[in-house]
């Protein structure tokens, strides 16, 4: 059966053809190919205004980018066997890299699966579908991974706003299989018992696990506040490590209740302190009061989910950045993060030149990360570049 067809504009075919894999609803030669007719999820072909394949697709006319290739190949059959080999290529990648199976499995565009992403823990499954293309093929997703994985269960997280914009439920849940009462992940040599259903994302944040390794490395005899903290990812190995006093600041009741779990379950309970509260009030509060920090970790959530929140956004992380800094002990370290890919690295860095500029500190970079392995960057797509960490050395004006 053949597939519909979409037609680009002329010269709108540049990005394709440098591997991108989105297309544009402004891109499309409405006139040849009305977006109209088509509905969300279909799988089209999509052609150069001269009529040459660029590959096969999937579409979602009410969405600015209206389709998102999966194939260069024409005529694409995305079935359970589509699924099994790009699963297949993903897992060989993780597997040269990770010994326990505890890493993100699927990473959008970079593993040819844009709209997906999949976090393993162990048996069990973390799935969160973007967009209509990946939703209307979730039963062959979902029997593929059965097959390769025979996992104890695979969760869908759709607690994400993006699938408000392709017109898809927030409804989370079990889509196959039994979950087990407590889940348990390694990473950096410390274990955390994670809660999928109710927790933030796919229910952990395996992004940031080289820096979180690289910052317990420095971490021994220092007093160590670490802001956004949700479940203790950077704060917990690194009172393993040797800091003598580890604070730990979020909002979410929930997220610090299991932060203290955590914390029991590697034996540095007596080490952690945990603060709810919103971080700006912290931070102020500590200033009042003097208190001092040898390392500050700051990894906040994205405060700019969309270009048009740019301005208020970049405020945030300045403010944040200024306030953190005041609380920094003589010689002290910032480890600051954005995962806002509209902050770019320049962005960040800018933030923190003028913000131990403003406060009379000279300020060095002696690292920097971005996100670990298994969330590799495709070149064509920067949009899968999006973590940014610098680690800061501050000192006394020069």
């Amino acid at each position: 059966m053949s597939q519909p067809e979409i037609y680009l504009k002329k010269n709108e075919d540049k990005r394709l053809r440098k591997g991108h894999l989105w297309v544009f609803s402004n891109e499309v030669d409405s006139k040849r190919s009305p977006l109209e007719q088509f509905s969300a999820g279909d799988l089209v072909q999509v052609k150069s205004d001269d009529g040459k394949i660029m590959g096969s697709a999937y579409i979602n006319p009410q969405t600015l980018i209206c389709a998102r290739l999966l194939s260069r190949k024409p005529k694409l059959k995305c079935g359970v066997n589509f699924f099994k080999e790009r699963l297949t290529t993903a897992l060989a990648l993780r597997e040269k890299l990770f010994a326990k199976p505890f890493y993100r499995l699927v990473f959008g565009e970079s593993d040819g699966l844009p709209g997906l992403v999949i976090d393993r823990f162990g048996s069990v499954l973390s799935v969160q579908i973007t967009t209509a293309g990946i939703e209307q093929r979730k039963e062959a997703l979902l029997a593929a991974l059965i097959e390769l994985f025979n996992p104890a269960a695979i969760i869908l997280k759709n607690d994400n706003s993006q699938r408000q914009l392709e017109g898809l439920n927030l409804e989370s849940g079990i889509a196959y299989g039994q979950l087990p009462d407590t889940l348990i992940i390694e990473e950096n040599g410390a274990q955390f018992k994670i809660d999928i259903l109710d927790g933030q994302k796919t229910g952990w944040f395996y992004d940031h696990r080289s820096s979180r390794a690289l910052l317990a490395s420095i971490a021994k005899n220092q007093r160590l506040l670490d802001l956004f903290s949700y479940t203790g990812a950077w704060g917990i190995p690194a009172a393993m490590a040797g800091a003598t006093e580890v604070t730990c600041v979020d909002a979410s009741e929930g997220a610090l209740a299991l932060a203290g779990e955590n914390a029991r379950l590697n034996l540095v309970e007596d080490k952690m302190h945990f603060v709810r509260s919103d971080v700006f009030d912290f931070l102020k509060q500590a200033r009042l009061e003097n208190q001092l920090y040898d390392i500050i970790v700051l990894d906040p959530p994205a405060l700019i989910k969309r270009k048009k929140d740019f301005k208020q956004g970049y405020e945030a992380y300045r403010r944040l950045n200024h306030l953190a800094l005041q609380v920094l002990s003589r010689n002290g370290i910032l480890v600051s993060a954005s995962c806002s890919y509209h902050l770019s690295r320049e962005n960040l860095q800018e933030i923190l030149r003028a913000s131990g500029r403003h406060i009379d500190r000279h300020l060095v970079f002696f690292a920097s990360g971005g996100q670990g392995p298994d969330h590799p960057i495709d070149p064509a797509s920067p949009e899968t570049d999006y973590l940014k960490t610098f680690f800061c050395s501050v000192s006394s004006s020069l």
